[in-house]
């Protein structure tokens, strides 16, 4: 198993700056960030240009990797993609089949993306329109020979307060996906810092949707109780925050453990969203680093 990193925490530095520190600080792989290069969402950035990405930048990226031994795990790109506006949905399966061809080009084998929701729809009629939206999505995957890695995020509140943004966030809702799209070309990039504060156990995930787990990550989930007193857990936010592994109150060693067990023998990819660690790209860094040395006790 592999060590890695989300480079979204890096919003505005280079790629060909990103690799090589990425390789002295112990790190085997990365996961790039592909939003558009116009984007202000939070915890999102764009380390490579897939709009205008040509074959002579996919054989300079290949090479900046391969001279620091590293590997992309994945191309990530989390948007909503059943947005009730037919013109922001198009825009972002648009940008999506870019990412899926950069991907294609790179011969990386990951592509992770959110299914998303339309807040008019119901979840079960949410999951029949994710459908009808993902199967071209997935041909055009096969295609390229990549597979679709989907992020279980709830996104609360993302597009109306009380409701969660992402319908893929639960093992029910995966399941009524999953009946309908093949094991080997949609799966999850497994993140376990949300399935903890959804009261989901992160290791039975991982034994029950072993053949689906593409690609995981690894972020750290902080039960803070005297908010959830004040708040409650309805709305689904504000009683907890991310950490860097080690930080909160996942039981990462049966995580990890369990992973090598189902036989899952790729990268754990650190997701960066710990407020402590924030602010610049040096503390950002520092959190990196932090993190991958608490990891490293876990992996061989």
């Amino acid at each position: 198993m592999k060590l890695g990193f989300l480079t979204a925490c890096l919003r505005g530095a280079p790629l060909e700056e990103i690799v090589p520190w990425a390789a002295e600080s112990g790190f085997q792989a990365l996961e790039l960030a592909c939003w558009p290069m116009q984007n202000e969402r939070d915890y999102s950035s764009s380390t490579l240009d897939v709009s205008n990405f040509t074959p002579a930048r996919a054989d300079e990226v290949k090479a900046l990797f391969a001279q620091h031994n590293m590997e992309i795990s994945c191309l990530t790109y989390c948007d909503n993609n059943l947005a009730p506006d037919p013109g922001v949905r198009q825009h972002h399966l648009d940008h999506l089949g870019k990412v899926i061809d950069a991907a294609g080009a790179l011969g990386v084998r990951n592509v992770s993306t959110f299914v998303g929701r339309d807040p008019s729809l119901t979840e079960a009629e949410n999951v029949e329109e994710a459908i009808k939206v993902f199967t071209p999505i997935l041909e055009h995957a096969a295609d390229k020979g990549v597979h679709i890695a989907i992020e279980n995020c709830p996104m609360p509140g993302w597009q109306f307060e009380g409701l969660a943004g992402n319908i893929a966030y639960s093992p029910k809702l995966w399941d009524a996906l999953f009946e309908h799209f093949p094991a080997d070309v949609f799966g999850l990039n497994l993140d376990p810092s949300h399935l903890w504060w959804l009261g989901i156990d992160p290791v039975k995930v991982v034994r029950d949707y072993a053949e689906r787990i593409f690609h995981v990550h690894a972020k750290d989930t902080e039960i803070l109780p005297e908010k959830r007193e004040q708040i409650g857990i309805l709305i689904g936010r504000g009683w907890w925050r991310y950490r860097m592994p080690g930080l909160g109150e996942i039981p990462w060693a049966r995580f990890i453990s369990t992973l090598n067990e189902v036989g899952y023998d790729y990268v754990l990819s650190i997701e960066h969203e710990d407020p402590v660690w924030e602010g610049s790209h040096e503390k950002v860094k520092q959190g990196l680093v932090l993190g991958r040395r608490f990891l490293s006790q876990f992996v061989i």
